[in-house]
């Protein structure tokens, strides 16, 4: 009989974490992640925003403006599968490799790298042809299951609700301002994913599409602009049983919750998604160093609260800053909180039940 998982082993699978490298000579961070931290995650980027590490300034994770982006995890079809062949080969438990493939402009998997071209979200939607959407995103999901990527951060279910959003709207990631509409579209997204072997992620609850600001910049407040509407997408998608994973939206509506963010609010998270929507799948959190966050709480102060709320997986993107110790620290802290008793231990253990049933569900575990 296999021995019982100890709670850090526990704890690692709450945990996704990205990292530098595009071949195993350059992963020596990750694989000590993967088999010292036992995360249970991963998440790729074709390119790293965070600059090189400082040199000799002593400081873990401080970074410095290298005048743009480098290449960071993405450089061909083959280099991808063979990073993430070596990669499982290190993880006891198979790892959920994510990556944001959603189309368009949020499109990790370039044509310049030799992948095949994808049309956004508001292309999709603007045709408004279900078909075509399933079409696309099946075309989607058979290259991320050939390279062994089991978990797409897509579809974006966001209203087109405000004209001067920058980072929904601007981008053309919304399929539509109709709700309906939205909830059509994503449920051929995910379809068409499943038929690939590859789970999705709804992204961002409990609604980005009002919002004026951009929460990798600061917090945005939507108290003023959302509406409920926004939450029709996750309701379709979730009665329908096409809910994998959610993603949390750091948007801080004072409707829902007057002190916390959506990620931080046990209001939204478990009062509003869980109990009155009726989740019971994986809640993912949006990147914690996006500086909606990551500017007004500090770290440990975030995985708990966000912990507290209902997270059952914690995004550490290590894109935007680099930390090549964020996944120890993020473990420690949670290691901490359950033996001092802030946290139970049978709270970590519902979020690591979800997380292996949703890999079983991947084929994975």
């Amino acid at each position: 009989m296999a021995a019982a998982p100890t709670l850090r082993e526990k704890i690692g699978q709450l945990l996704l974490v990205g990292f530098r490298g595009a071949v195993p000579a350059e992963c020596d961070v990750i694989v000590r992640d993967i088999r010292e931290h036992h995360i249970g995650s991963v998440i790729l980027f074709d390119q790293d925003m965070a600059g090189p590490l400082r040199q000799g300034s002593g400081g873990q994770g401080d970074t410095v403006d290298s005048g743009g982006p480098r290449s960071r995890n993405i450089v061909s079809p083959d280099q991808v599968r063979a990073l993430l062949a070596h990669l499982q080969a290190q993880a006891a438990v198979p790892l959920l490799v994510s990556i944001d493939q959603e189309g368009g402009r949020v499109n990790r998997l370039k044509p310049a790298y030799g992948f095949p071209a994808s049309v956004s979200h508001e292309e999709l939607g603007r045709l408004d042809q279900p078909a075509e959407t399933y079409r696309q995103a099946a075309l989607t999901a058979s290259t991320l299951a050939d390279l062994g990527i089991n978990l797409n951060l897509a579809p974006v279910v966001d209203l087109d609700a405000h004209p001067e959003n920058p980072i929904i709207k601007g981008k053309g990631r919304s399929f539509s301002p109709d709700p309906e509409a939205v909830a059509r579209h994503a449920a051929e997204f995910v379809k068409a994913h499943r038929a690939h072997g590859v789970l999705c992620c709804a992204k961002h609850f409990p609604g980005h599409g009002s919002a004026t600001g951009d929460t990798h910049l600061g917090l945005v407040d939507v108290t003023a602009t959302w509406h409920e509407r926004e939450l029709i997408p996750f309701r379709r998608l979730i009665a329908a049983g096409l809910c994998d994973v959610v993603m949390s939206a750091h948007v801080i509506n004072r409707r829902l919750d007057p002190e916390h963010p959506a990620t931080l609010s046990r209001a939204v998270q478990t009062g509003l998604l869980r109990d009155q929507l009726g989740f019971q799948g994986v809640l993912m959190s949006d990147d914690m160093e996006m500086k909606a966050i990551a500017s007004h709480y500090g770290l440990e102060q975030s995985v708990l609260l966000a912990l507290e709320a209902g997270i059952d997986v914690l995004c550490f993107g290590n894109n935007l800053r680099y930390d090549p110790a964020i996944a120890g620290k993020a473990a420690g802290i949670i290691a901490r909180a359950v033996e001092s008793g802030r946290i139970p231990a049978a709270r970590i253990d519902a979020s690591y039940q979800r997380v292996l049933a949703l890999k079983r569900r991947a084929g994975l575990a």
